[in-house]
Formats: C-alpha cells, structure tokens, sequence
C-alpha cells in the first residue's frame, strides 16, 4: 500500500518516488501535522507544518515551495485515511548541508503498527548473532547500524556488508563526504574519525584476518668505488733479496789476468809483436791493432 501511495503521489506532483517515499516518512514521523525532511529534489532540508508554514533550503524558490507543500498535504491526507495504528519511540533525523545529501537516523524502535509503511525489504541487512542495533540508518547509498555493547558496526555499501570493530569509540553519528572519494567518518568523544580507522572485522559473513605487517626491506649497501684506470699504482716496496747465507763466500771481483778473453788478446799482441819485428808490419798498424785489442778487455 505504502509503494502504490509513494507512486501515485510521484505522478500526481512530479517527485521521484524515493522522494515522496522521503517525505511520507518525514510526515508519518510528525504525526501528520509537521515534518522535518532532507532530500536534494526539495532543496535540501526543510520543514513544513499544517496550517501552511513552509521553509525550504532554496528559501527563493517559489514554485518548488508550493509544489513541497502540496506534497505534505496529500501525504498527510494518505496517512490520515490509511493509518490503524499509532507510533512511539524515538525518531532523530539529522541532514547535511551542500543540497545533494540526506540522512535519516533511527534509535530504539517504533511500536504500533502502520499499514502504510511495509516493511523495509532491506530490514535486518547486518550479520543476526549481533542482535537488535543501539542505532541504524542511512546515507544515500550508504546503510550502517551501530552496535555499543558488541562494540560492532555494520555498514552496507551495494551488496556488500562490512563489520568494523569500534574499538573505544561511542559512536554519536555518521557523514558521508559528497565529493572526492565519498568517505565516510564517524563522531566520537574523540572527535571526528575516519572510518578507515576502524578494524575490518568480516566482509558479507567471511571473517577478515588482520593485516600482515611487510618487514622493511634490508638496507641497499653502498657500491664500492673502483679506481679510474688512469689513476696511479699504489707505491708498492720491491720485494727484498733474500740475505746472502753465512756459510756461502762472497764473490770476489774478477781479475783480468783470469779472464780467458784477457788471455788471447795479449797472446794476440804478442804475436802482432812478432810480425812487427820482421817487418810484416808497421808500427802504425800495430798500434792500431793492439789498442783494438785492448779496448776489448
């Protein structure tokens, strides 16, 4: 019943179902008097009460508040004509600015029963052995639900539901960046915190284990310089001679009169001298011979 309003209203007044099916919530939640909604196709947050009192983000658009406020009279008429039941608990619905993010935030439980509203096919989305949530909601594709005494959160993006270990934080709320890399972070006592932060504890059921930590790579030692090729020889001492022995004499010079070269020249210039005296000879060429002779010695 609830989807056949939400698409009835989507044509009649020109919304988006997901839109109205905002603003059906935001009305229900107001007892059909009041509403306090968030969502980019009113401009962002707002309010409306019966009786005509409307503000809109985009406080100049003229046409889009009477198009906001017709919409809340025809939800509140839906709910009037279709509600069996009345609502108790606690409702926190907290909005962003910057136009394009809404969040709605849940905390303990509704009692009664609506027909209008069926339930969230997506209900119940996080692991079941964690029980009931302290506080669950949403953020544009973004579901989460806190859990303080297990110390868990879920958070759902897509098909995929991630469990984080909180640690020592009490999580007060949830903001999703718009731009960038869409992160999420979370409030604390200890301020804002990135979700990044917090320990993965199990993706869609399968238990993560811890990351591993990569011991540092060994320090790359420092090459060896090698000497240019024209660089000079180290002054390397000539490898002493060994000490003559004790025992072996010591060579004594030589005499020319043992010399057997010695010998022939003067047994050569005695015969010269022969040749000399017969006459063979002259005295010229003996001189030159024997000082040939000599210089040999």
């Amino acid at each position: 019943m609830g989807q056949q309003i939400a698409q009835t209203l989507s044509d009649r007044h020109g919304f988006s179902v997901d839109a109205v099916a905002h603003m059906l919530q935001a009305v229900y939640n107001g007892n059909g008097s009041m509403a306090q909604f968030s969502h980019p196709e009113f401009g962002g947050s707002g309010q409306w009460m019966s009786g005509g009192m409307m503000m809109l983000g985009d406080m100049f658009n003229q046409n889009l508040k009477y198009r906001v406020s017709a919409l809340c009279e025809d939800c509140a008429r839906s709910i009037a004509e279709n509600q069996n039941g009345t609502q108790s608990g606690v409702f926190q619905s907290q909005s962003q600015s910057g136009g394009s993010n809404y969040q709605d935030q849940t905390s303990g439980s509704h009692g009664g029963q609506n027909d209008l509203f069926a339930p969230d096919p997506r209900s119940n989305w996080w692991p079941q052995e964690l029980g009931s949530p302290t506080a669950s909601g949403s953020q544009n594709q973004t579901r989460y639900a806190y859990f303080a005494n297990e110390r868990r959160l879920a958070v759902a993006t897509g098909d995929d539901v991630w469990v984080y270990d909180t640690l020592q934080h009490n999580i007060g709320g949830f903001s999703q960046q718009q731009s960038g890399d869409g992160s999420i972070t979370f409030t604390s006592q200890f301020g804002t915190v990135s979700l990044a932060t917090l320990p993965v504890v199990s993706r869609n059921g399968v238990p993560v284990p811890p990351p591993q930590t990569v011991p540092e790579p060994a320090p790359i030692p420092e090459p060896v310089q090698q000497p240019f090729y024209n660089e000079p020889a180290p002054n390397i001492a000539p490898a002493q001679q060994p000490a003559p022995s004790q025992n072996q004499p010591e060579s004594a010079p030589a005499n020319p009169s043992q010399n057997p070269a010695s010998s022939d020249v003067f047994e050569t210039i005695d015969r010269l001298g022969n040749l000399l005296d017969k006459g063979y000879i002259t005295q010229e060429e003996f001189n030159q011979k024997k000082s040939n002779l000599l210089d040999r010695i």
